[in-house]
């Protein structure tokens, strides 16, 4: 399939640039069952094979406490695929939503799960944490700080956190979203749907439909706002 070779090559080229990944890492790949994290999941099972640097894989996903949610397709699929699978139940949904009654929630659920993911990973013994942010996502964030915090930041390709000894890396980096959708609906992997009320109703969205919009009158907008993160080096990023 062209599309998961394309992808492949991606997170090769960022893993190499950002040096993500060393011999005897051991990587926990936090797995919501959305495109992203499926994606992420794949690519790196599939590296596994044949990337000069040795590393192990461990998927972990999050209940919240809200929903339905089921993660046997999920499960199904790692085990299908040689990834040891670990889900942790919480309580992040109530706490965010019936006890706390947050207005605006997504901040302090998506603070609750990263503490979460860590704790887990850190439990199984792994040094480092991959998360499923993509290209887009790097530009949305950029815009949504510029807009609403007023600085110039997006997420890093790699992060250290201090207080955890545990590294984030984001190895998709270099994947457009509409990569990632091609790939999902090859039926390459299951996907789990997100219960959140909240998901597509967010400032995230506006973004993503307001860089819509202006691609109609700019087509190469994303690439100049891509191009400006790295050339700036904002939080990390080079060139």
């Amino acid at each position: 399939m062209i599309i998961i070779q394309r992808i492949l090559g991606q997170i090769r080229r960022v893993i190499q640039d950002y040096n993500m990944i060393e011999d005897g890492d051991k990587i926990a790949v936090g797995v919501s069952g959305g495109k992203d994290s499926m994606t992420l999941l794949t690519g790196l099972k599939q590296l596994q094979r044949f990337f000069p640097k040795k590393f192990e894989i461990e998927a972990i996903s999050l209940t919240m406490g809200i929903g339905n949610m089921d993660f046997t397709p999920v499960a199904d699929y790692c085990r299908k695929i040689g990834v040891n699978y670990t889900v942790e139940e919480t309580m992040i949904g109530k706490i965010v939503f019936e006890i706390r009654q947050e207005q605006n929630p997504c901040s302090m659920c998506a603070n609750l799960r990263r503490g979460a993911l860590h704790n887990v990973a850190k439990k199984l013994g792994c040094n480092k944490v991959a998360l499923g942010h993509h290209k887009d996502d790097a530009i949305e964030t950029l815009l949504l700080s510029t807009f609403y915090e007023g600085r110039i930041h997006t997420f890093s390709p790699v992060t250290y956190l201090t207080k955890k000894d545990l590294y984030l890396i984001r190895p998709l980096i270099y994947t457009e979203e509409s990569q990632i959708k091609c790939l999902a609906k090859s039926g390459m992997f299951p996907i789990v749907k997100n219960p959140c009320k909240y998901d597509g109703n967010t400032k995230r969205q506006y973004i993503k439909d307001l860089i819509y919009e202006l691609q109609k009158d700019k087509r190469d907008i994303k690439s100049n706002l891509f191009g400006a993160i790295k050339r700036a080096k904002v939080d990390g990023w080079h060139e």
